[in-house]
């Protein structure tokens, strides 16, 4: 009976030997459980920061003067919610200084504005298309496709501005200026998110100044005279590293062949 017993224990042990050496020769089982344990993190990679669909809403503030220009009071409103996806992309440098905290910085082009009910039953729709440069940090599992936090803060400068009017809405009037000066030509902003599993990201983003200029004339007519804006963007997005992530399994392999020369 003892014979049997040891031959019989001899074979599962076999068994789960070929198995694990079948998926990566050299492999063991403990290596395996520790690795699934503990996912490898990237130290440096190149990312994609895929905005995707971005809405926006404002703050408008209003100001009142008397017919001597002296200033009488504010009102201040929020602009109507606005949607965009075409043209929201980007690219990230990441670096990674262990499993739980990491930076990164980037470039991005995005389409952002907002709409305004003007007096008389009129809407007035301002956008731009910026590049911009963000850096911010990162606190949660580095891993990839794993959850974590980022904050930070960025600058924008936008190259194209298009602005649209109208009651009714199949009669428009278009204005598109490359490099306008209806708006800043730089852009400060400060952004907080979420990186869920699988890479969704959620950011909310604000620009402190104002996103509009109210000293803008065109054909003599001052088109935001007086006003503030303040803009906020929610995008939801994806965020993924280039390439394969390299298999740990393998460089655990690896490194023991090397110890072992």
């Amino acid at each position: 009976m003892t014979k049997y017993l040891f031959i019989s224990t001899l074979s599962v042990l076999f068994f789960i030997s070929s198995t694990a050496s079948a998926k990566i020769p050299g492999a063991t089982v403990k290596d395996s459980i520790v690795i699934k344990m503990r996912p490898h993190v990237r130290k440096f990679f190149i990312g994609t920061a895929l905005d995707a669909g971005i809405f926006s809403t404002a703050s408008i503030q209003q100001q009142y003067t008397n017919i001597q220009g002296a200033p009488i009071g504010t009102k201040t409103t929020y602009g109507t919610l606005r949607f965009s996806y075409i043209i929201n992309f980007g690219l990230t440098f990441n670096f990674n200084f262990g499993r739980h905290f990491g930076v990164y910085t980037g470039v991005d082009i995005k389409n952002i504005g907002f709409i305004e009910k003007l007096s008389g039953g009129e809407t007035q729709k301002q956008r731009t298309y910026n590049i911009g440069a963000p850096i911010g940090i990162k606190i949660g599992n580095m891993a990839d496709r794993r959850p974590y936090l980022f904050i930070g803060g960025g600058l924008d400068a936008p190259f194209n501005y298009k602005e649209k009017r109208f009651v009714i809405r199949s009669q428009k009037t278009k204005y598109n200026e490359w490099f306008s000066d209806a708006t800043p030509a730089l852009m400060p902003y400060v952004f907080a998110g979420l990186v869920i599993p699988h890479g969704v990201s959620f950011k909310f983003q604000y620009y402190p100044n104002n996103y509009i200029n109210p000293d803008y004339s065109r054909n003599g007519f001052i088109t935001n005279y007086g006003a503030t804006v303040h803009l906020m963007l929610l995008s939801i997005g994806f965020t993924a590293p280039w390439g394969k992530n390299p298999d740990m399994i393998k460089k655990r392999v690896a490194d023991l062949k090397t110890s072992s020369m």
